[in-house]
């Protein structure tokens, strides 16, 4: 053998960098597991660009419903010291009358969305005859609770203020929301219900009671305790309720528990319209709050589907315009919003 000269791999030799080689996609597999066990980062980025995919798909599909001639005022800053405090106004081109005022707080899971991805179906809304505002809010893990509906709350008292810029009636004011959207528009209209409510959470209204006419609320999550459940859905709620109070262990935190609307409200919350999918799995939770209102005497127009509905309407099921029952939807919202 030349000097230099490298002898070949015995047997043993081979079969131990075969070994290493087969086990880098363990390795991998065990940090990117360890990885979501500490931190709610990662299922919160995983969850974030699955729905910003969906959101961009049902964003396409609403443009060949959205009618002509709507006026849009984009991006005004509803707080100039939040990055994040922007809002989107949309209301009809005819006449300078103001108007019952749908302030809608976008869905994602607190984890993901903004206010644009409501600009397609809030310009079907105004062109029904209303002013509709599409609120942006900071998400998590980025942001923890409460900041959203502090946020709602300063949100709101700008457009009281600026009510007559923007054909915003102030004391005709709706509050409405999708998925997490929907469980911090109740928690806000809840919170402008019930002073206890609003020592108990430590958050100031930005309007009255008086104000609020109504809510419209679609597949809500309003109950954080479905975070106890198995599967695919119970580690999606708990990796958006870890991201949204910033601790793994929030069912034990008495402060982030407040949110759960359904133990928290009263007979002066405003008429709600309320509905879900019936292969929605948070249906449940939008049927029990419906519930729960209509044993306080609140009045509820309520639109839930039989378990055998054929095809089983999926969650945020209102945004596809191209079936029929997306429609009876919006058909449904829009007169109770004009029986208000």
């Amino acid at each position: 053998m030349t000097d230099g000269a490298q002898a070949p791999a015995g047997p043993r030799s081979f079969g131990r960098r075969l070994a290493r080689i087969a086990a880098v996609p363990l390795v991998l597999a065990l940090v990117v597991y360890a990885s979501f066990q500490v931190s709610p980062w990662p299922g919160a980025m995983l969850v974030r660009v699955v729905f910003g995919i969906g959101d961009a798909r049902t964003v396409a599909a609403l443009q060949k419903h959205v009618p002509a001639g709507v006026v849009a005022h984009i991006d005004v800053a509803y707080d100039p010291g939040d990055p994040d405090g922007r809002l989107d106004i949309y209301h009809p081109p005819e006449g300078t009358a103001p108007l019952t005022t749908i302030v809608w707080i976008h869905g994602g899971g607190w984890v993901s969305g903004d206010k644009a991805q409501i600009g397609p179906y809030a310009r079907i809304l105004a062109a029904r005859g209303f002013t509709v505002v599409s609120v942006q809010y900071s998400i998590a893990p980025e942001a923890r609770y409460p900041t959203p509906v502090r946020q709602a709350m300063v949100a709101l008292a700008y457009l009281t203020a600026r009510a007559a810029a923007y054909r915003i009636d102030p004391d005709r004011i709706v509050l409405a929301g999708d998925s997490a959207g929907a469980q911090i528009a109740a928690q806000t209209a809840a919170i402008a219900s019930s002073p206890d409510y609003a020592r108990a959470v430590d958050i100031t209204p930005g309007i009255e009671r008086r104000q609020i006419i109504g809510t419209l609320l679609f597949c809500g999550g309003y109950d954080i305790d479905a975070a106890r459940g198995g599967g695919i859905g119970g580690w999606f709620v708990h990796t958006v309720l870890w991201a949204y109070s910033g601790r793994k262990d929030f069912l034990s935190d008495p402060v982030f528990r407040r949110m759960d609307v359904t133990d928290h409200l009263t007979a002066a919350f405003p008429p709600a319209f309320i509905s879900a999918g019936n292969g929605d799995p948070l249906a449940p939770q939008s049927v029990a709050l419906a519930r729960r209102l209509e044993g306080l005497g609140v009045r509820v127009d309520r639109l839930f589907f039989a378990a055998d509905h054929k095809p089983a309407l999926p969650h945020e099921y209102q945004f596809n315009l191209d079936d029929a029952d997306g429609r009876m939807a919006l058909e449904r919202a829009v007169a109770f919003l004009k029986g208000l």
